[in-house]
């Protein structure tokens, strides 16, 4: 279990300053590869943009971490460019995230190109995510690098034998580290910008400080930044600015 520590925490900057204009939006996305439909949100500004940021755990990131109003609020305070937000709902996420091929699959294959072709015009978009979350997202994106303009991974579960010994009880412990081991033995990587955030009372924080040291070696621009909490929404949260909002920056200039 991950370590949790009560802390006094002080709502961001963003929370009070005026929100861009937007609005919401459902989409249903029948995805073959998982035999499921998803149900997706999308805030999208009201400035015509090609832009796109999305959200593994969506639902939950805007719930518990406000992402929504993170951007919109980031949008008008004029410290990222419009963009449009999408929620991805997460399903069996014990399953589908834990580098999971047939997951791998539908989001490189069916998912981020029907949603770039929505709302990007085809280029490629942001991705944010959490824990087994953000494993998801580095999973995919070394198989389908062409669709990934940015990773923003908080606390990714990209577990090591040498470090996380405490999760051989996870069902999808070894496929992961088979994935992990991979990426960590590879000579040089499909490069994009990525920012790796971990709290540094989190049992991840070495298999994340240990996966930046990797990704940098085989030329990923990388940012680590120890942030202050545990494995946790109010921890990912804090943590979107700046991290997020310097990625979105190095981005889309």
């Amino acid at each position: 279990m991950e370590r949790r520590a009560a802390t006094l925490r002080r709502d961001p900057d963003w929370w009070t300053l005026p929100a861009a204009t937007g609005s919401w939006s459902s989409l249903e996305l029948s995805v073959k590869a998982l035999r499921a439909d998803l149900a997706v949100r999308v805030w999208s500004p009201a400035e015509a943009t090609g832009r796109v940021l999305v959200a593994h755990d969506g639902p939950d990131y805007d719930k518990h971490a406000d992402l929504g109003r993170y951007v919109a609020a980031s949008i008008t305070a004029g410290r990222i460019e419009p963009c449009h937000v999408v929620l991805l709902p997460a399903g069996d996420r014990f399953e589908w995230y834990a580098a999971l091929p047939a997951y791998g699959r539908a989001l490189g294959l069916e998912i981020l190109p029907e949603l770039a072709d929505r709302f990007s015009g085809g280029a490629p978009v942001v991705t944010a995510g959490a824990s087994l979350g953000a494993l998801a997202l580095l999973h995919c994106q070394r198989r389908y690098p062409d669709l990934f303009a940015g990773l923003f991974l908080q606390s990714g579960s990209f577990f090591q034998p040498r470090f996380d010994k405490q999760e051989t009880g996870f069902a999808r412990y070894l496929p992961i580290v088979r994935f992990t081991g991979r990426v960590l033995r590879a000579g040089r990587g499909p490069a994009v910008p990525t920012t790796i955030t971990c709290g540094r009372l989190e049992e991840n924080l070495a298999n994340n400080r240990s996966m930046a040291e990797a990704l940098r070696g085989q030329g990923y621009p990388v940012t680590f930044a120890q942030i202050e909490g545990g494995h946790d929404w109010p921890a990912w949260r804090d943590a979107l600015d700046p991290h997020l909002t310097s990625l979105l920056r190095r981005v889309w200039p």
